[in-house]
């Protein structure tokens, strides 16, 4: 049986260029149209079973929050119908379904009669809600006095802690800390295998291989497809990169790497840290080894950027001695995506045009977090290559190989290429958050790195 059953869902806004053309348009009805439509949704049909654990995945606006405020009855829809069986409780963004006016006590009874429970069932379940959010005596205050951190672990905790037949949550989760987002996955998992049904919205990759029997992949509104997780995250890849089109659709499932080795990885959790350090002693080369710096390779007819993610608004500066042309983040497989796997090896690439003749120019890369902190980096000088001449007009190619050990998150790649000249440091040309890098993970340890450690456990 189904639990919710999305029939050819559209949601159509009017956008006006002035606030005026909207009287105008209510003035004079059936006259001239003084909107543009932007179809948010354009005819999405699917079902969710009772018990799924389903993903909804997709690019920022192609319509997935817009498609849980019309299962959860926040929206309309233009056209189409969503049947829901069952009762729903819904994480969408920090403020949907609370009065900012009303305290937390009193927001929580709210919901709570808005759900059809009665003042004395409420009651029974506040303890284990304010056990859960763990904010104090904030609750009692204004929820317009709450930090975002505060909003969303009440939030949360009010969701799971109703007995909902259907659990709905959007990305609000991201606002927690590292410590309440894995007590909040912890709950979802237990509400998982209790059988409830759950629709989780998230960029987190590894989050949908885990947990997500199904996924919807939303792509600027429209339906793409939907199956078995893994196949549809090799999906959301090439649409990441632009390199998605209808005859993609065909091939689907082709290339499942990305959840074959989280699966793999989730499967022998136990045995995880021994073997994972064990493939580490055969496999490991220090950067110095692997890293290359090779003169006027340009590969013709190849723009590795084409087929990446990259940032427009990208900081650009240096002296214009170079140019950096280029750039190829390429996987496991050798493939360009954004999108790596933890654990696993991965190449870049940095195609430098020197304009005028440089002595041992000096390639670096630096990886940031969203915050602007940098986490890890390297150059050809640290790494010890000599990177000889480059006279004007030669085209040179860096090349890093090394392994993915960083956290499962997202995070910003920027690149340089300067040198010394009469002793001086100069940067001939510098691009700073050029690119996201998104790592793929089943498992987070503490921090930004993994320590890959073996453990072992012995009873004496």
């Amino acid at each position: 049986m189904s639990a919710i059953k999305v029939d050819n869902v559209t949601k159509v806004y009017k956008l006006y260029e002035r606030p005026i053309d909207r009287l105008k348009e209510t003035l004079r009805p059936g006259h001239k149209e003084y909107h543009r439509k932007f179809y948010a949704l354009n005819n999405i049909s699917f079902d969710v079973e009772e018990g799924q654990f389903v993903g909804i995945i997709g690019t920022n606006g192609s319509g997935k929050s817009t498609i849980l405020k019309i299962i959860t009855g926040v929206l309309t829809p233009t056209q189409g119908e969503v049947t829901v069986n069952g009762r729903v409780s819904a994480l969408l963004e920090l403020g949907a379904g609370f009065n900012m006016e009303y305290t937390g006590i009193e927001n929580i009874y709210m919901n709570g009669t808005m759900m059809g429970y009665s003042r004395q069932e409420m009651d029974a379940k506040l303890p284990e809600i304010l056990e859960f959010a763990d904010i104090g005596d904030f609750v009692y205050q204004p929820c317009k006095t709450y930090s975002s951190g505060m909003f969303v672990r009440l939030a949360f905790a009010l969701a799971i802690n109703v007995d909902p037949e259907i659990l709905i949550v959007d990305e609000a989760l991201a606002v927690g800390d590292v410590f309440f987002q894995a007590k909040c996955y912890k709950k979802i998992n237990e509400i998982r295998e209790s059988g409830t049904t759950v629709i989780l919205v998230t960029h987190d990759m590894g989050t949908i291989i885990k947990y997500c029997d199904k996924v919807v992949v939303l792509n600027r509104g429209k339906f793409v497809d939907e199956g078995d997780p893994g196949k549809m995250v090799d999906l959301y890849k090439k649409i990441l990169a632009g390199q998605f089109s209808e005859e993609d659709l065909e091939g689907i499932g082709q290339k499942t790497d990305f959840a074959d080795q989280l699966l793999k990885e989730a499967e022998g959790t136990a045995n995880a840290g021994v073997e994972n350090s064990a493939e580490n002693k055969n496999t490991k080369t220090s950067s110095k080894e692997t890293l290359t710096s090779s003169v006027n390779s340009n590969i013709a007819g190849e723009v590795w950027m084409d087929k990446l993610s990259t940032n427009a608004q990208q900081l650009k500066y240096g002296n214009g001695a170079a140019d950096i042309i280029d750039v190829g983040i390429f996987d496991h497989k050798n493939e360009l995506s954004n999108l790596l796997l933890k654990g696993r090896s991965w190449t870049l690439k940095i195609k430098v045009r020197f304009n005028e003749q440089v002595k041992d120019p000096i390639f670096a890369f630096t990886i940031k977090d969203s915050k602007g902190t940098e986490i890890t980096g390297t150059n050809t000088m640290i790494e010890g290559c000599d990177t000889g001449v480059a006279e004007a007009g030669d085209v040179v190619v860096a090349t890093f190989e090394q392994k993915m050990d960083l956290q499962g998150k997202d995070y910003l790649l920027s690149l340089g290429c300067t040198g010394f000249v009469n002793g001086e440091f100069v940067v001939f040309d510098r691009l700073y958050d050029v690119a996201n890098l998104t790592v793929i993970s089943d498992k987070n340890t503490v921090g930004y790195f993994d320590m890959n450690s073996q453990v072992t456990v012995e009873r004496g």
